[in-house]
């Protein structure tokens, strides 16, 4: 049902890697390196990539959901802010794919309908039928009504909450309230539940600007967003689902080495959304795997990729899983170059 090709980001074109916030404003501010210079509108990205994403995250929700999900003083007013939003925009971006009354979701890809308590996250009346993608969630049933909208989508989900005492002045407390992470990139979501926004990127090397000013940066998401990012890194392998306790693949592993037939580009395309009077946000994540052949085939690209790896320091490589593997990634891009 959803037959458009995933979109290619190359957020590395500028030449430098930096982690930093790098927030766009959703559907105002183009993203300096897209072509066609145009702002993103969308929240959910829902391509012909679909059925994939569902069946990884199906996958890993029957491997283990409790290791992928969980919630942390989530507040039933955020609940139901970040539900209604989740239901209404779904609805809307799908093409008439899903649909929403207010109680009941639908989606006429997956063959499901819940009613969904948006207030407390119940779901109740779940039916099934016939439809392209049945099969891959038919031996599945939503635990709550996060659980189910994150289902239904290919972002993985977060909810972040603040304390409301002085948060007018970036002085309210935060903390990760519930995720839904279903592709995590070799890190344990259960880790993150109930920390600060310092606390949950403590470990990204070269961070520690971005955690200084957390303070002002939940208060712009909260208050003045919608806003888009993106974060990159080569990997070794094109599973979406790297949690450290999921079957071990070649990405990361001792033996790797590089090789440009079985290399990836992968890039999170995140939307942060916020619901000031909640004291919250929705962080969506969704990510983009490129056969990184086809992600540098013009010289310039790979000239800038290169470029950009060059810049890293030698934590950053590390984290990024790329320490066995720069050298000769290296070489082949100058040679993809020219």
């Amino acid at each position: 049902m959803f037959t458009r090709p995933p979109t290619v980001y190359r957020p590395f074109l500028n030449g430098v890697y930096s982690v930093s916030a790098g927030l766009f404003r959703l559907g105002v501010q183009p993203l300096p390196w897209r072509e066609d210079g145009q702002p993103e509108a969308h929240t959910f990205a829902l391509d012909r990539d679909y059925g994939r994403f569902v069946a990884s995250k199906a996958a890993a929700w029957r491997r283990a959901r409790h290791e992928y999900a969980g919630e942390a003083g989530l507040t039933p007013a955020l609940r139901e802010a970040a539900l209604d939003f989740l239901a209404r925009t779904l609805a809307a971006e799908s093409g008439g794919v899903m649909g929403w009354d207010g109680r009941r979701f639908s989606n006429r890809a997956l063959g499901w309908a819940a009613d969904l308590g948006l207030r407390w996250g119940n779901v109740e009346r779940l039916e099934r039928f016939t439809a392209p993608h049945a099969d891959l969630i038919g031996d599945v049933t939503p635990l709550n009504a996060l659980d189910f909208l994150g289902l239904n989508v290919p972002e993985d989900l977060a909810l972040i909450a603040r304390d409301p005492a002085r948060a007018g002045e970036g002085g309210g407390r935060d903390w990760l309230a519930a995720a839904h992470v279903l592709s995590p990139q070799h890190w344990d979501p259960r880790d993150k539940l109930g920390r600060d926004f310092a606390a949950v990127h403590a470990p990204v090397a070269g961070g520690g600007l971005l955690s200084a000013t957390a303070p002002r940066l939940v208060e712009a998401v909260i208050a003045r967003g919608p806003f888009v990012r993106f974060a990159w890194g080569v990997s070794m392998g094109d599973r979406l689902d790297h949690h450290p306790a999921a079957p071990p693949d070649t990405d990361r592993a001792p033996a790797t080495r590089f090789d440009p037939g079985a290399a990836f580009l992968r890039v999170e395309r995140q939307t942060l959304t916020g619901f000031p009077e909640a004291q919250g946000a929705l962080f969506t994540i969704r990510p983009y795997t490129y056969p990184l052949r086809e992600a540098v085939a013009r010289p310039g690209d790979a000239r800038a990729l290169a470029a950009a790896l060059r810049t890293m320091t030698p934590e950053q490589v590390s984290y990024k899983g790329l320490t066995p593997l720069l050298a000769d990634l290296l070489r082949w891009l100058d040679g993809q170059a020219g």
